[in-house]
């Protein structure tokens, strides 16, 4: 009799380290199975892992297990988005180097990894804060610089003063850095870009072709990348100028009060020159918001130039104001506003009591039907627009253009709201952008024989700003073309940069190049890619564009990475908190006693209010350490939590009762092997079994191919249970030797040892060399049909069976029936006789 309870404390580590000296899941390019690339978003080493990544790379480990018993040469490999300003600011405030804390952590990560026993190929581990790895980014970057793709010129950013650095918009809170509390400047600064918009049409074609990503991620990206049909014009100012303006509704042209200018907008600039309140309030714009999502629900500003914008067709003026709310990089800065049909309009409109016109309804009838508190945005009729009265919209569009490009003030035109993207960060930690500044040559490319340019390590970070501007010597080099004295670039690339080739990396590993382009053809594009929609937009855009890039300068034969991609729900736990004085103090799971409905504080025994369900997160303490539970349950456990109950799409609530529950289950498959199950021969035979197990054994397949894991957790469950009820028969004994294959993606240590124990009756290789196991497709026949069992012509007995079944089954069926036996008390069968899915008749 085996140990009646399962020990994962002791079972994981040494299968862990069997899979290891075997070499499981080392992908071998040469190898001629069918390939199939599993890859999880890898990490940002922040110290520790958390829920979240133990579902989304259980998910990931799944399908990367089962593709491997298919058959398929898998390759699922890890590493480490390095870089970024989280290491730092530790540098700052822990006084440690960037690089010393990044691999501290990548040493915690890896380990807390590899205690759940995920098959991921180390061989092909990458951190992108190493030089062999950025130096050929640097590379990479350079080529793209040599195809025209990289540029450089002057761009406002948002600088802080007191940090030195230039914020991201999203860096920038209330007009204050999100680090130093300053108030924000607008400088002009040379940044580095990348020219994405030449992809633009290309990025958003290919959305149409990828059919296998969520609906809602494609939306995200086509709304992001943003083309618009509209029309660009000019409207002739008082002041004996112009001003150019976009609008993707010239059909309500009519219904304009007002234009607006950006604050940066050379109207705005030329009269805050001699305007104070102007200047001032421009200065003022300059410290709000800076995004267009911020400026959506901020308060709507204006400051009335004095000019007037003459309309094209009424041949009145309209106020020109500065206005807040636009942005000099969409469209030409200047819009038209028209506030019946625009909600932001409306808004300016009402604060500064402007005309709000009516110009598109429902119908004819409702031309003079008031707006009620807000405008209205969608389709109808025009209305009160002279010769536009009564068309649709799309038709009065079409009007005011042809009538605008006859006219000679505008023309039809497509912008996209898409820009080059800027990749320059004034920061230590980051991939040194391999350019030289010099006087006599201008800017020189470093010379790819001296790649990788890295970075120094004797950098001071006691100083606000970048370190590498101030450096003594490295920044300090002779010019590649004339050898005089020149300067490094000292900005850094964007992150964006290092995670948008990684999968590239992955697959081909070569010394003296980025990459094999045979050998990434061998994999690319990914198979299945996995992670959370909060990288829906910037990441996968531009890990497209930079394939395309790639594509471009002939690096690539394909042009999009990620053939499948899933977004995965988050772990998600209830908060504790307490008031105390004029904060809010939060506490994690661990420091509180749950009382039924309640919860008390362990160290003082007072209650706590408990919170909603909501992400976890390290502000608010909701976390859960995985190591600590992987010490209670066992690896498999938890990742049999991560998959059941909730679908894996969906946000997945943590509870104790839940791992409690995986916990029993991983006993109670346990048992159903170390009571050392032997087959009754004198037992009756159960077909409903096997046929269960065969449909399982197809459904569970079928489910891990759809990523709906939660499904085949619950054909898992239901075999079980019927494997428990069975006697204990030839099919019981043939369903238990299934299981330890059948469970090996979720739980693949309890699987091994399950193997074990079952020893020769099934096999004595690792489950993780073991094959999927084999379906038969006659047992997958869903209709079922009852056959009458007649002895000497008499009805004897009926049996349900799967339709189709053959003749030499159904006898054999019919032959093994105890009432056909009994009736039969010993006689000769002389003949038996089967028409299918209707009849046994045995003649004795």
């Amino acid at each position: 009799m085996t140990d009646q309870r399962f020990d994962p404390s002791a079972a994981d580590g040494r299968w862990q380290r069997a899979w290891d000296e075997a070499g499981n899941f080392t992908a071998d390019s040469g190898s001629n199975k069918p390939k199939s690339y599993v890859l999880e978003m890898f990490p940002y080493p922040s110290g520790r892992i958390h829920i979240g990544h133990v579902r989304n790379y259980t998910m990931g480990d799944v399908l990367a297990r089962y593709k491997k018993m298919r058959g398929h040469e898998v390759l699922h490999p890890m590493g480490w988005d390095a870089f970024g300003m989280p290491a730092e600011n530790a540098a700052m405030e822990k006084g440690v180097h960037p690089d010393g804390w990044t691999r501290a952590n990548i040493a915690n990560m890896k380990a807390q990894l590899k205690r759940l026993g995920f098959a991921l190929d180390w061989s092909r581990e990458l951190a992108t804060c190493d030089p062999e790895y950025y130096g050929h980014e640097q590379a990479l970057f350079l080529k793209l610089y040599e195809a025209g793709l990289v540029y450089r010129k002057e761009s406002e950013v948002n600088w802080d003063p007191v940090d030195m650095t230039v914020l991201a918009n999203e860096q920038v809170i209330d007009g204050k850095g999100w680090r130093s509390g300053a108030e924000v400047e607008k400088r002009k600064l040379s940044q580095w870009f990348l020219k994405i918009t030449q992809f633009a049409e290309d990025l958003l074609d290919g959305l149409a072709g990828l059919d296998k990503w969520p609906d809602k991620v494609r939306l995200m990206q086509e709304n992001w990348i943003g083309k618009s049909q509209g029309l660009q014009f000019r409207f002739a100012l008082s002041d004996g100028g112009e001003v150019e303006a976009y609008t993707t509704r010239p059909d309500t042209i009519f219904g304009a009060s007002f234009v607006a200018v950006a604050p940066d907008h050379p109207i705005a600039q030329q009269v805050a020159a001699s305007n104070c309140d102007a200047a001032k309030f421009v200065e003022q714009c300059k410290r709000g918001a800076t995004t267009a999502a911020a400026l959506e629900t901020a308060e709507k500003l204006g400051f009335d130039t004095g000019i007037g914008a003459l309309h094209p067709f009424t041949g009145k003026y309209l106020p020109v104001f500065i206005a807040n709310f636009v942005l000099m990089d969409y469209g030409t800065g200047a819009v038209m506003g028209v506030p019946g049909h625009d909600q932001r309009d409306f808004e300016f409109a009402t604060k500064y009591e402007l005309p709000i016109e009516r110009v598109v309804a429902k119908s004819l009838e409702e031309a003079d039907a008031p707006f009620v508190g807000e405008a209205e945005a969608g389709d109808g009729v025009l209305v009160h627009s002279d010769f536009l009265d009564g068309m649709g919209v799309a038709v009065a569009i079409a009007a005011v253009i042809a009538r605008a490009e006859a006219e000679g003030w505008g023309e039809g035109q497509t912008v996209w709201r898409l820009r080059d993207w800027g990749v320059s960060r004034q920061r230590y930690w980051g991939t040194p952008i391999p350019f030289i500044h010099c006087d006599a040559c201008g800017i020189v490319p470093v010379p790819e024989s001296q790649l990788p340019v890295e970075l120094p390590e004797d950098v001071d970070f006691q100083t606000p700003g970048n370190p590498l501007e101030r450096h003594p010597t490295w920044k300090h080099v002779d010019c590649p073309q004339c050898g005089g004295k020149a300067t490094r670039e000292t900005d850094t690339l964007d992150t964006f940069i290092n995670s948008s080739w990684y999968f590239l990396r992955f697959a081909s590993q070569p010394a003296d190049k980025p990459f094999d382009k045979a050998e990434v053809a061998k994999w690319l594009p990914v198979e299945q890619y996995i992670g959370g929609i909060e990288h829906a937009i910037l990441h996968l855009l531009y890990a497209r564009f930079w394939t395309r890039a790639l594509q471009h300068i002939g690096m690539l034969d394909f042009a999009e990475p990620f053939a499948s991609l899933f977004t995965q729900g988050m772990v998600t736990h209830e908060t504790y908190s307490r008031r105390e004085g004029d904060r809010e103090v939060w506490f994690g799971p661990e420091e509180v006693e749950r009382t039924g409905n309640g919860a008390t504080l362990k160290a003082d025994g007072k209650p706590v209010t408990v919170g909603k369900v909501v992400k976890m997160s390290k502000s608010k303490k909701n976390v859960v350490d995985p190591d600590a539970i992987v010490a209670q349950y066992g690896a498999d456990a938890v990742r049999w939590f991560m998959l059941s109950d909730s679908p894996p799409e969906r946000d997945l609530p943590w509870s104790e009762a839940g791992i409690e529950g995986c916990g029993r289950f991983v006993q109670r498959l346990w048992r159903v092997v170390a009571n050392d199950p032997q087959c009754d021969v004198d037992a009756p035979a159960n077909p409903g079994l096997k046929r269960l197990a065969h449909r399982t054994i197809a459904g569970v397949g079928t489910d891990i191919e759809a990523l709906q894991f939660n499904k085949a957790v619950a054909k898992i469950y239901e075999f079980v249970n019927a494997i428990e009820k069975s006697h204990p028969c030839a099919e019981q004994m043939a369903a238990i030797a299934i299981l330890p294959r059948l469970i090996s993606p979720m739980m693949p240590h309890l699987a091994e040892s399950m193997r074990e124990v079952l020893g020769d009756r099934i096999s004595s290789q690792l489950v993780a060399e073991s094959t999927w196991p084999p379906v038969d497709p006659a047992m997958l026949v869903d209709d079922e049909v009852t056959i009458a069992v007649q002895v000497k012509g008499k009805l004897r007995d009926t049996l349900t069976v799967a339709k189709g079944l053959d003749k030499a089954e159904l006898e054999a069926l019919a032959l093994a029936s105890e009432k056909v036996q009994r009736s039969l008390d010993g006689a000769e069968v002389r003949k038996v006789i089967v028409v299918p899915d209707r009849l046994v008749n045995i003649v004795a």
